[in-house]
């Protein structure tokens, strides 16, 4: 059963100056006598103030809480372009700028290195003697976006059987942005091209393989 008396402080001074009201009007009438409100009268009369003291004081710690606000505002506003210049300044070296507690430039180059992820691959062979090769990466297939630090992608091919080991494709290309576009001799007519693909970093190192994607050479 929910409590009668309200929640919130006005609501509950609101209400108890009421019930007082009331009860003080109507002793008679409700068969009381002044003796069994007088601890109400006197418990009335702390509530009444020291509440007047709780907002006398959260009124002046708003107040307090805005001049600070202000203040600092106003500090920051000076401390910014100071700043700006001491970072700009060629006489002011990196152990100054950490002694002071300013923001110190990471000038070493990250290394990057050999991909982690593999290419998915998908062929589209509607051309005669010509394949369409399309990649993206495993980890974003549906993002043209090669992974961070790649340079391109590597494009390998075995025609006739599938292949068992990379040993035993060819080289295509390195192709920085798909798709890669394949085109072979008439010879290759009806026969069955089998790729694997992989990243490959601007250092020249190489990513895992592909899954072999595999397509008929349309004559």
């Amino acid at each position: 059963m929910p409590d009668y008396l309200p929640r919130s402080d006005g609501e509950f001074d609101a209400w108890q100056t009421n019930l007082m009201s009331y009860v003080s009007a109507h002793l008679a009438d409700l068969g009381l006598q002044a003796a069994d409100v007088t601890p109400l009268t006197a418990a009335q009369t702390v509530w009444s103030s020291v509440r007047s003291a709780h907002v006398a004081a959260q009124a002046a710690a708003e107040s307090a809480r805005q001049n600070k606000d202000d203040g600092r505002s106003a500090y920051e506003a000076l401390i910014r372009p100071l700043v700006r210049r001491l970072q700009a300044s060629p006489a002011v070296d990196d152990g100054e700028r950490q002694a002071m507690g300013l923001t110190v430039a990471d000038r070493t180059p990250t290394a990057v290195g050999p991909p982690l992820s593999r290419p998915v691959a998908t062929v589209d062979a509607s051309e005669r003697l010509r394949h369409t090769i399309r990649f993206a990466d495993e980890a974003a297939p549906t993002s043209r976006a090669k992974p961070a630090g790649v340079l391109g992608c590597e494009v390998w091919v075995k025609i006739g059987a599938g292949p068992t080991d990379p040993s035993e494709l060819t080289f295509l290309g390195l192709d920085t942005r798909s798709p890669y576009v394949a085109e072979f001799d008439g010879v290759h007519a009806g026969q069955i091209a089998h790729y694997m693909l992989r990243w490959v970093n601007g250092h020249g190192e190489k990513g895992p393989w592909s899954q072999t994607v595999s397509a008929t050479i349309g004559a």
